[in-house]
């Protein structure tokens, strides 16, 4: 099964990436799952090397770099 995730909010300020990125962790694990994130907009972001993680939030680049690792693809 291919699964496409399209993250259009910024890395912090709301749940909506974490959320997305956390789905995408989980499946990209599953045998038989290819998973794509594409960044759009303020979704860019997410890919910014070198983030500064606001107190209370998970870093949102390490969450990306979990995604990579385990087979999924990342673009924008």
């Amino acid at each position: 099964m291919h699964t496409l995730i399209i993250i259009n909010d910024g890395p912090y300020g709301d749940e909506r990436s974490y959320n997305a990125l956390r789905l995408a962790a989980n499946l990209v694990k599953r045998e038989g799952q290819s998973v794509r994130v594409f960044l759009i907009g303020d979704g860019i972001g997410c890919a910014i090397k070198g983030q500064k993680t606001p107190d209370g939030y998970f870093n949102i680049e390490r969450m990306l770099k979990g995604v990579i690792r385990h087979g999924g693809e990342v673009s924008s």
